[in-house]
């Protein structure tokens, strides 16, 4: 009876002094094992080499990225666009991956606080020869807490925190991915009209000349070998038809899949081919670190490797944990809350690994290896980026000088192959010599018609290396 007035005495024990003097030191101490972090360095040029005549922008990864396909000012487009986040599953895995990182931060961060338990029991024990029979009820309240001296806690938190915003950034980083994917297929598939429309009226001028060269042959004026090359031609321009055709209804298959639907139940109907190319400011190199979605989560994996190191050091030192519960037992449920039955305790308990043979070392220097993996891919995406960069723009500044010359080229070949067709039924040169023009007229028109799609597919590739848009957000 004298240790329970011990117990209720309001002058502190010697174990609660150690106690509350444990808990201080576990507010106060916090002693972080972790490195401190820093971004690794990176060999960032100046200049982009290929960006030469290019005006520099001034992006910032804040910057809201916008609707960058709207740039090309096709309406079709930008309404298929707006379907990727909704419908695109890649996007949608993305997401949850992201969701799912953020409840790991939730829950790293709820280590840091207590724990707090209620618990509660009932048993009636009794037995044979007359035995009494008898009840027992307790309740108790109990709470524990492993405080965080030496920042293993914390560095859970901010390494989970670090994943998440790698998640984020995988986010951006697959719906660009997916928003640069639906734009280059929708061009090529436009551009697969423009071919098919162009070889339509390629057969049907074939045809022309096929009939005509039919009647020579028939009135003894033209040989069979002019018959049988102007068959040729025919059959050969119907052929490369049907090859344009299938590749357009693969393309169509290729946005169905994007926008998260089946291609038998999508279509896109033959429509007038928008060929505008947008003008694309390019930043200088060290707003691409803050803009390219796949160059963050890069960073934020080497922000979590560090902090990986300071959860293995934590083992070389004790851990510590407080508990604690109040409560009360009693023969009767009316009774468990009376003061007289009831029972407290409070305790603390430590635990230091004394021998492993080396294997808290072995965590660490794996630790240490996984950062140093972590720099290694950070870095080579950051020279990855900068190249992929440098070909877009080498590749946007050839195009733009091959256009105008593309056109001259075409232009030149029509005039050739009309030319020739006028001399043949003249009877001046030999059929020979109009398959010859025709070929090279086809061949300068389709090749008109691939530039043009290369110049829209590569400014699409460009807005991608560059990390997507650029608008910042419209002013309030």
């Amino acid at each position: 009876m004298s240790q329970v007035k011990h117990r209720t005495s309001p002058v502190p024990s010697r174990l609660q002094r150690h106690l509350l003097a444990l808990a201080a030191f576990a507010l106060l101490a916090g002693c972080a094992v972790s490195p401190v972090y820093q971004v690794p360095a990176t060999s960032a040029p100046v200049a982009f080499k290929e960006a030469a005549g290019w005006q520099p922008a001034a992006p910032a990864d804040t910057l809201d990225r916008g609707p960058w396909w709207t740039l090309f000012g096709d309406t079709q487009l930008n309404q298929l666009a707006d379907g990727i986040d909704i419908s695109n599953q890649n996007v949608a895995a993305a997401v949850a991956a992201y969701e799912q990182a953020r409840a790991l931060v939730r829950e790293q961060r709820a280590s840091l606080f207590p724990t707090v338990n209620l618990t509660g029991s009932g048993t009636r024990a009794g037995g044979g020869g007359g035995q009494q029979t008898s009840n027992n009820y307790r309740a108790a309240l109990g709470a524990s807490w492993e405080p965080d001296i030496w920042g293993r806690l914390r560095a859970g938190v901010t390494g989970a925190d670090a994943s998440a915003s790698a998640s984020a950034a995988d986010l951006a980083a697959a719906r660009l991915s997916a928003q640069g994917e639906l734009a280059t297929n929708y061009f090529s598939l436009r551009q697969s009209d423009a071919q098919i429309a162009l070889l339509n009226f390629t057969i049907d001028g074939y045809q022309r000349v096929l009939d005509i060269t039919r009647n020579r042959f028939s009135a003894g004026i033209a040989a069979k070998s002019d018959l049988l090359q102007a068959q040729t031609q025919l059959a050969n321009a119907q052929i490369d038809l049907s090859n344009q055709v299938r590749s357009r209804a693969q393309l169509e298959h290729a946005i169905a899949i994007l926008l998260g639907r089946a291609p038998s139940d999508f279509s896109l109907a033959v429509a007038p081919w928008t060929i505008t190319v947008p003008e694309v400011p390019v930043g200088v190199p060290s707003t691409l670190l803050q803009r390219r979605p796949d160059i963050a989560a890069a960073e934020r994996r080497v922000a979590l490797a560090n902090e990986q190191i300071g959860i293995a050091r934590s083992a070389y030192y004790p851990s510590l944990n407080l508990t604690g519960s109040y409560g009360s037992g009693a023969s009767r449920v009316g009774d468990l809350f009376n003061a007289s039955s009831s029972l407290w305790s409070l305790g603390v308990s430590a635990a230091q690994t004394l021998f492993n043979a080396g294997a808290t070392t072995a965590s660490v220097d794996a630790a240490k290896a996984g950062h140093e993996a972590a720099v290694a891919r950070y870095r080579q995406t950051v020279l990855t980026a900068f190249g992929t960069v440098e070909d877009q723009l080498s590749a946007t500044r050839a195009l733009a000088g091959q256009i105008d010359l593309r056109r001259q080229a075409s232009a030149a070949a029509d005039e050739v192959e009309q030319q020739m067709l006028n001399r043949y039924n003249a009877g001046q040169v030999g059929y020979t010599d109009v398959v010859t023009a025709q070929v090279t007229a086809l061949s300068a028109r389709r090749q008109l018609v691939q530039a043009q799609a290369d110049r829209q597919t590569t400014a699409v590739a460009l807005i991608q290396a560059l990390g997507g848009g650029w608008q910042a957000p419209a002013p309030q």
